[in-house]
């Protein structure tokens, strides 16, 4: 994906505590870095922080997280981290994620997240007002709608 189709952006400083022994970043913590960044989406389009979501009963959970490594982050980086909404399924969002240093790419990943009636343990529609808001958030033909 090219940076600038990206709708947002969460810049980070790498920490010397997320380094390893080989002197860059250790790859778990790109998962962390992903996490936050999407925390950050989530408030810039306004949709329900997941402390709201859990009083409501429903919430959003990982099922599926793919990385993909092109180049190494180290300690006192600036990095930028692109977060874009790219598919909405009836109980399922796909959200596409790419950290950068300056204009180089380090890594690439999707994050499949459900939907869950935490009281039933069952997936659940989401909301149709979420489903507007990120599209208007994000471009209309980059937002896949089942």
């Amino acid at each position: 994906m090219a940076i600038t189709e990206f709708t947002f952006f969460h810049p980070l400083r790498v920490r010397w505590a997320e380094v390893d022994m080989q002197s860059v970043v250790f790859n778990g913590h790109y998962l962390t870095y992903f996490d936050v960044a999407l925390t950050e989406y989530w408030r810039a389009v306004q949709l329900p922080s997941p402390l709201i979501q859990a009083k409501e009963g429903v919430e959003l959970f990982v099922k599926k997280a793919t990385l993909e490594y092109h180049a190494s982050a180290k300690f006192d980086d600036d990095i930028n981290i692109g977060v874009r909404a790219s598919k909405v399924g009836k109980t399922s969002l796909t959200i596409l994620l790419e950290i950068y240093r300056n204009e180089t790419l380090l890594v690439s990943g999707e994050m499949i997240y459900v939907y869950v009636n935490t009281r039933e343990g069952k997936s659940t529609p989401i909301p149709n007002q979420w489903i507007k808001i990120l599209a208007e958030y994000e471009t209309a033909s980059s937002l896949n709608k089942d």
